[in-house]
């Protein structure tokens, strides 16, 4: 074999070797923007590089592998159901009682799934993995918590806050938490402020940042508050 067919031959096998692993890398990355949606281009941005970033979300992917994660019972899913609807109705008296309940609720169900709750920003990494479309929610919601607690969030925010946290709820609990209407649609809580300005607990929330994106429930409808004696 002539030393000009070899090298044509090695250039031949090292082109086909770097097409194979750019397809492998290609793929890999297909694979985590599907896995990782919105949450993607955040860490990517955070990290300052695509390959840090893939690398960060690739770790992600092992530690949520190491959990210990556990479907719902139908009987803690309907305990979880009861206790978010009182959370809405309780909104009507006390937006930011009902906001840090809501917070503490949404923080029980994690622990219940599986997900260490100890530390923030770990929390938000494992949560990534399955629940990253509905992630973006959970940062609002938390963000306008801890301005509630220093006393800076107005009803409007608090009332944000309560959706946000909704998504991320009906995520983890794999149904909506509201009862549904004779219509099929849900009933929640609402109220009117002296300028008759309804505040409903379940209106549009303010457009989220491009990194979150909102999961598809049905619309709600906003009803009455019940005019039952709770325990």
């Amino acid at each position: 074999m002539s030393p000009v067919v070899v090298i044509i031959l090695i250039i031949v096998a090292v082109v086909i070797i770097a097409a194979v692993l750019y397809g492998i890398q290609v793929n890999r990355r297909k694979q985590l923007q599907s896995t990782f949606g919105p949450e993607y281009d955040r860490v990517v941005a955070d990290t300052g590089s695509r390959a840090d970033g893939e690398k960060e979300l690739r770790e992600r992917e092992k530690r949520h592998a190491e959990l210990e994660l556990k479907p719902l019972s139908a009987e803690s899913q309907a305990t979880y159901a009861a206790a978010w609807e009182e959370v809405q109705i309780d909104f009507v008296d006390s937006p930011g009682q009902a906001v840090s309940t809501a917070d503490e609720l949404v923080t029980r169900l994690i622990t219940e799934r599986g997900y260490p709750t100890a530390d923030y920003d770990e929390q938000l990494a494992n949560l990534s993995v399955d629940h990253a479309r509905t992630l973006g929610h959970y940062r609002d919601a938390h963000a306008i918590s801890q301005l509630s607690a220093n006393g800076e969030a107005s009803t409007e925010d608090l009332r944000q806050a309560l959706v946000h946290y909704r998504a991320l709820f009906a995520d983890l609990l794999g149904t909506n938490p509201l009862k549904a209407s004779p219509n099929g649609t849900a009933v929640t809580a609402s109220t009117t402020d002296p300028a008759g300005t309804d505040r409903s607990v379940d209106a549009e929330p303010a457009p989220a940042p491009a990194q979150s994106a909102k999961p598809d429930h049905d619309t709600d409808v906003a009803g009455s508050r019940p005019d039952t004696k709770r325990s």
